[in-house]
C-alpha cells in the first residue's frame, strides 16, 4: 500500500537476491549467483543477506481497503510491440478477461485477431481509445524511439506504464525522464518467456519495483489489480530495486545468454551416450539462442554490471587454463627426468672417466631441458588450434 500524500519516484526497497531453481546446474556453482536456504513466505527485510523468495497464492487487491467497493474486474491494457513476447503475454491477458489492445510496426491485425486482440497501426487510434495501462513490450535498444512515437497527449493523465525489459534502471531512467510526471510507472521484469514458460509461469519469478504510483484509491488499487494478473498464475513475485535487479541478472540471466552463445559457437550435437550435464548444455543452447542477439547485445550494452561479468569470465578461463598446463607441466618434466636419470645411469657404467661422466651428464641435462620446452611449446599450441 503507498501512503505518500502525492505523485512521486518510489523510494529504494530493501534488497532481495534470490535463486531460481530452474537455473542450469553448472551455473549454480558459479560465483556470480547468490545461494541462501528457503522461505516459505514472501518477505521484506532490512537486511543484505540473500533469501529465497516465495510468494503467497492471496489476490494482492483483497487485502487493501476492505471497506471500499471490490475491485473492477477487467483492465483495458494496451500492449506496445507486438512480436513473440507481446503475443506471449497477449494470452494471459486474454484469458483473464481483460480487454486487450495492441500496436506495432508490423502489422500483426490477422494474429491479433486470433488471439482476441483489437490491433492498431496508428499509435494515435490506440492512445484514443484510452487504456488504463500501456505494456511496453518492445525491445530493449528500440524502446526510446518507440516512446518517442506514442501520443502521450492522447492518453489519461494517470495512465499507468508498465515495461517488461530485461534491464531495469535503464528503463527506470528512461521511463521518468519521457513521461509526463502525472503517469504512474512500474517497472517489471517477467523472468520467463514463451520456451521457459511454455507450460506455466508457475513458480516462475516476476521482479517489479513501483517506481512511481499515485496515491488516490483506484490508482493504488489499479497497480495491484496489474500485479495481481501474474501472481494469479503462481508467479513469485519480487519487489526489488532496478539497481538490485540489474546486478544480479548480470551474474545470472546475462551470464547464461553469454555461456549459451558461447557453446553454440562450439557447435555442440546431440550424441548416442549424452550425459545428463549434456544434455543440460544442450537445452541452454536452445533456449539463449532462439533470442535474438539484439535481446543479448542489449542485456550487454545497458547493464553497466555485464561489463565487469565479461571480464571476470575471461579471467576465470585463464585461470582454469593455467592450472591444467601447470599440471601438465608437471608430469611431463618428471617423465623426461626420470628417463634422464635412467640414460645417465648406463652412461656413467661405460665411462670411467670422471669428468667425460661430467660434460656428458650436463649435455644430457641441457638437452632433455630443450626437449622438454619443445614439447610443452607444441602441446599448447596443438591445443589452441584443435
Amino acid at each position: 500500500m503507498i501512503t505518500h500524500p502525492c505523485l512521486h519516484p518510489s523510494l529504494s526497497k530493501p534488497s532481495l537476491s534470490f535463486l531460481s531453481s530452474s537455473s542450469p546446474p553448472f551455473l549454480q556453482h558459479l560465483s556470480f549467483l547468490p545461494t541462501s536456504p528457503s522461505i516459505t513466505k514472501p518477505v521484506f527485510v532490512h537486511s543484505v543477506k540473500p533469501l529465497h523468495v516465495k510468494c503467497s497464492s492471496t489476490n494482492p487487491t483483497s487485502q487493501s481497503h476492505p471497506d471500499h467497493a471490490p475491485p473492477i474486474s477487467t483492465l483495458k491494457i494496451a500492449i506496445i510491440g507486438f512480436g513473440n513476447y507481446g503475443q506471449f503475454l497477449a494470452k494471459t491477458l486474454v484469458s483473464q478477461g481483460h480487454i486487450v489492445l495492441a500496436h506495432s510496426r508490423s502489422d500483426y491485425s490477422h494474429v491479433a485477431k486470433k488471439l482476441g486482440v483489437s490491433f492498431f497501426l496508428n499509435p494515435h487510434d490506440l492512445c484514443e481509445q484510452h487504456p488504463e495501462v500501456i505494456l511496453l513490450c518492445t525491445s530493449i535498444i528500440s524502446t526510446e524511439q518507440v516512446l518517442k512515437t506514442l501520443p502521450l497527449q492522447r492518453l489519461k493523465r494517470s495512465t499507468l506504464f508498465v515495461d517488461v525489459l530485461s534491464v531495469k534502471e535503464f528503463a527506470r531512467n528512461l521511463l521518468l525522464d519521457a513521461l509526463p510526471p502525472d503517469f504512474d510507472i512500474i517497472c517489471s521484469h517477467p523472468m520467463f518467456g514463451p520456451q521457459s514458460a511454455k507450460q506455466s509461469c508457475k513458480d516462475l519469478f516476476f521482479v517489479y519495483e513501483k517506481v512511481r504510483i499515485g496515491n488516490e484509491f483506484s490508482r493504488v488499487q489499479r497497480c495491484e489489480q496489474f500485479l495481481g494478473i501474474f501472481q494469479s498464475e503462481g508467479c513469485k513475485m519480487v519487489e526489488m530495486s532496478c539497481q538490485e535487479h540489474d546486478k544480479l541478472a548480470a551474474g545470472s540471466q546475462f551470464m547464461t545468454h553469454t555461456v549459451g552463445r558461447v557453446l553454440d559457437m562450439l557447435g555442440l550435437e546431440s550424441t548416442p551416450i549424452n550425459t545428463k550435464g549434456y544434455e543440460t548444455l544442450l537445452d541452454l543452447v536452445e533456449n539463449t539462442c532462439r533470442d535474438s542477439f539484439d535481446l543479448y547485445y542489449g542485456l550487454f550494452l545497458y547493464n553497466k554490471s555485464a561489463l565487469e561479468m565479461v571480464e571476470r569470465l575471461d579471467l576465470a578461463f585463464d585461470a582454469l587454463r593455467n592450472e591444467l598446463f601447470g599440471r601438465l607441466h608437471h608430469v611431463v618434466r618428471k617423465q623426461f627426468f626420470e628417463n634422464g636419470e635412467k640414460v645417465k645411469s648406463v652412461h656413467d657404467s661405460s665411462y670411467q672417466n670422471g669428468a667425460a661422466s661430467a660434460f656428458s651428464s650436463n649435455a644430457l641435462r641441457y638437452f632433455l631441458d630443450f626437449m622438454f620446452a619443445s614439447l610443452i611449446f607444441c602441446s599448447i599450441q596443438h591445443a589452441w588450434h584443435r
